[in-house]
C-alpha cells in the first residue's frame, strides 16, 4: 500500500514537472505585426493657450459710479468710439464753475489793459491780471481732462474680450473695465519643459489641435522665447503664431507639438514592441530576441534605424515568458499603422 502512494506521487510530481516545463518550453502564442515604412516626426509636446497678441486694458482714470455701457463683449469697436461713462456731475459743475472764473479773469485783464494804456496803473497790476487769467485758463483745462477721463474710448480698432462691470457699480481709478484686443491675429503661448526648451528656436514648425476642433490639424511657428524661465514649473513660455487664426477663439487650450525633425520613409514598429533597446522576432516558427538601434521614438510608433529587417515578423506587445529559441504560434499579423 505504502509503495502505491509513493507511485502515485512521483507520477504526481513528474505530471506538475511536465507541466511546469510546458508552460516555459512549450509554443507560445503571440501576435506580430510586420515593419512599416513612414514619416517619422520628432517633436516636443506642449500645452498652450490661445491669446491675443496685443491686448489692451481700458480703465478709467477717475473713479466714479458706471452710468453708461454702449458695448458689451465680443463687440467689434473702432478707435475713438464711446465705450462707456462713469457718473460726471460734479466734474461738469467744476468745469461750469472754472469757466465763469476764466470769464471774468479775462475781462479784468482787458481792462486793466486800457487802464495801463492810459497811464491809470501801474504794469505789474497788469502782469498780475495776465497770471490771474493762466492760471484759471490751467485750472479750466485740468477740470475738463478729468471730466473726459471719466469716458472710456477705444484706443484703437479691435474686440472687446473682457468686460468687468454693470451699470450702477463704483469703479475705481485704476480698474480695468475692458479688455481689447487689437493690433495682430491671435497667437498660442504653450509652456515648454526645461528639459526641452534648448531644442526650441524661432522659427520652428509648429502642429497644434484643439479640443473645440477635433477633426483638425492647425499649423503654427514659433515666434518668440522668453529668456528666462519659470523656476517653479521649470518650464519655459514659447509664442506660437498662427497660420489660420480665425479658426480659434481667446482662452481656447491647444496641444502643441514642436517639430525637431521629420524623416521619410522610415522603418516603423508599434512602440510596444521595443523593451530596452531589444525587439522579439519570430523565424521559422521560433523566437529570437536581438538588439536594434532606434531613432524617433512616439507614443504609438518608434523609428528602428538599424537592426531589423522589413519583412520581420514582430512581436507587438511581449509579455515576460518570452523565452529565445522558444517555439511560436502567431494569433494574427497586421502592419503598423502610418498615421
Amino acid at each position: 500500500m505504502q509503495r502505491k502512494w509513493i507511485w502515485i506521487l512521483a507520477i504526481g510530481v513528474l505530471a506538475a514537472a511536465g507541466g511546469i516545463y510546458w508552460w516555459r518550453e512549450g509554443p507560445v502564442t503571440v501576435t506580430v505585426v510586420t515593419p512599416t515604412r513612414g514619416p517619422a516626426v520628432e517633436a516636443i509636446y506642449a500645452t498652450g493657450t490661445v491669446e491675443p497678441t496685443v491686448m489692451l486694458p481700458i480703465a478709467a482714470r477717475q473713479a466714479g459710479h458706471l452710468v453708461e455701457l454702449n458695448v458689451d463683449e465680443g463687440s467689434q469697436v473702432r478707435k475713438g468710439q464711446v465705450l462707456a461713462r462713469l457718473d460726471d456731475a460734479d466734474l461738469r459743475n467744476t468745469v461750469e464753475e472754472l469757466a465763469a472764473r476764466v470769464r471774468f479773469a479775462r475781462t479784468q485783464y482787458q481792462r486793466l489793459q486800457e487802464l495801463v494804456r492810459r497811464n491809470v496803473i501801474a504794469k505789474v497790476e497788469l502782469d498780475r491780471a495776465r497770471s490771474d487769467l493762466e492760471a484759471a485758463e490751467a485750472a479750466l483745462e485740468r477740470a475738463r481732462a478729468q471730466r473726459d477721463f471719466m469716458t472710456l474710448t477705444a484706443p484703437a480698432d479691435g474686440l472687446i474680450i473682457r468686460r468687468d462691470g454693470e451699470i450702477g457699480q463704483f469703479i475705481p481709478a485704476g480698474q480695468a473695465l475692458f479688455y481689447l484686443s487689437c493690433c495682430a491675429p491671435l497667437r498660442v503661448t504653450a509652456e515648454v519643459d526645461e528639459e526641452d526648451i534648448l531644442r526650441v528656436h524661432v522659427g520652428q514648425k509648429a502642429v497644434l489641435r484643439a479640443d473645440a476642433l477635433p477633426d483638425e490639424v492647425l499649423d503654427g511657428e514659433v515666434s518668440e522665447i522668453t529668456p528666462k524661465g519659470d523656476p517653479i514649473a521649470r518650464s519655459y513660455r514659447v509664442r506660437i503664431r498662427l497660420a489660420d487664426p480665425e479658426k480659434l477663439q481667446v482662452g481656447m487650450t491647444v496641444d502643441a507639438n514642436l517639430i525637431v525633425s521629420e524623416r521619410e520613409n522610415a522603418l516603423l514598429v508599434p512602440s510596444t514592441a521595443v523593451q530596452n533597446g531589444t525587439i522579439w522576432v519570430v523565424e521559422d516558427g521560433r523566437l529570437h530576441q536581438q538588439p536594434v538601434r532606434t531613432g524617433v521614438t512616439g507614443a504609438v510608433r518608434t523609428e528602428i534605424v538599424e537592426g531589423l529587417s522589413p519583412e520581420a515578423q514582430v512581436v507587438e506587445t511581449p509579455s515576460e515568458n518570452l523565452r529565445d529559441g522558444r517555439a511560436a504560434r502567431i494569433r494574427s499579423s497586421s502592419p503598423v499603422p502610418v498615421s
